[in-house]
């Protein structure tokens, strides 16, 4: 491969604002694995954001992006998979396997799509000191006559059409709106875009916590939502405190510790089978390797509020984010039917765009 941008190359990132700026390109902000794809003839390498090679988990994503990318260029998008009109993130992480044979099934069974929205080099041209603008004309033209599973990133600078893709795109399972300065080079690794996110926020029960890496102060709290049934289902985490809010938790939580966790609604959490009729902290997990997902085990009789982004399922996609204590609230009324579900919107409209 002898490409005027060579591989790895991590991509430009953003930083997150509260509202939409004006002045600048908008586009979706797809919540996949993010993708440097170069192509020299017949030789693809798609590198993550890290810079380490995904090629072996998409095949066919690599016949694809030889059927529709010019012969010598390199791309920055994002490789999603779409299953039942909309993104389905799950599936995507189920393709990081070391079994080849399990990739290939998933590549027929869950074929992934990769929509492109940068253009870093064109031919024997370095496209990185070039105005944004001008990327997306080359970029535009370069796709022209692209197929599926090789989309075209919608974009616009019309500031009311990006904040009415922010609100509807969420039902497709889309992640916010990226702005870029229309001026803007091409930097990797450096946060020059923005990003607005959806939050929201729900009140949830914390049922236990891990231990944080540096010694018996909270890490990360444990929260959980009843189902229809009553049963408290683990909807995920939040982490974000500062070194002194660790300790202050974890005399506040002292409390609440259980002894003997026998009782505790999440007891069986080290039971493999368990996790298959519900949803438990420490489920194992390819991501999780030989980490430590041992917990303390709490009382489930303290409410927090916390901000979240969007769910994935029935839990939360990332990190929530701690807001306050909630002693006006008891665990049985946090229910999964607080949470707002976005109308649903059909993932072929956005990458067609014509939503």
């Amino acid at each position: 491969m002898d490409l005027p941008v060579m591989p790895p190359v991590k991509p430009m990132l953003a930083k997150s604002v509260a509202k939409i700026p004006p002045g600048m390109q908008y586009e979706a902000k797809w919540d996949g694995f993010r993708a440097i794809v170069h192509r020299d003839g017949e030789e693809i390498v798609i590198g993550s954001r890290t810079g380490k090679p995904l090629t072996r988990y998409f095949p066919e994503l690599v016949d694809a992006l030889r059927g529709n990318l010019p012969q010598r260029c390199v791309m920055d998008g994002e490789i999603v998979i779409a299953y039942g009109g909309r993104l389905d993130f799950d599936r995507l992480t189920e393709r990081i396997h070391p079994a080849h044979s399990r990739v290939r099934m998933l590549a027929e069974t869950t074929p992934a799509s990769f929509v492109a929205f940068d253009l870093l080099a064109l031919g024997d041209r370095s496209l990185l000191d070039t105005p944004l603008t001008e990327r997306r004309g080359l970029l535009t033209e370069a796709l022209a006559d692209a197929g599926e599973p090789v989309h075209l990133a919608p974009a616009t600078t019309d500031t009311a059409v990006a904040a009415e893709w922010f609100e509807r795109y969420e039902g497709a399972g889309l992640d916010g709106v990226i702005a870029k300065p229309l001026d803007l080079p091409y930097r990797p690794d450096v946060r020059l875009m923005y990003k607005i996110k959806h939050e929201r926020t729900a009140d949830v029960v914390v049922a236990g916590y891990r231990h944080h890496k540096s010694g018996p102060v909270v890490g990360s709290l444990l929260l959980g939502l009843h189902d229809a049934g009553g049963v408290l289902q683990h909807v995920g985490v939040c982490a974000a405190f500062s070194m002194k809010r660790r300790e202050e938790l974890a005399a506040e939580l002292e409390p609440l510790r259980m002894d003997d966790a026998a009782e505790h609604p999440w007891a069986r959490w080290s039971d493999e089978s368990a996790h298959q009729s519900a949803r438990l902290p420490g489920a194992p997990s390819r991501w999780s390797g030989k980490k430590d997902l041992s917990w303390v085990a709490l009382r489930p009789e303290r409410v927090v509020e916390v901000a979240y982004d969007h769910m994935e399922g029935d839990r939360f996609r990332h990190t929530a984010q701690f807001r306050r204590w909630r002693p006006d609230r008891t665990p049985d009324t946090c229910t999964y039917a607080q949470l707002e579900e976005p109308v649903r919107y059909d993932l072929s409209e956005v990458l067609s765009g014509s939503g």
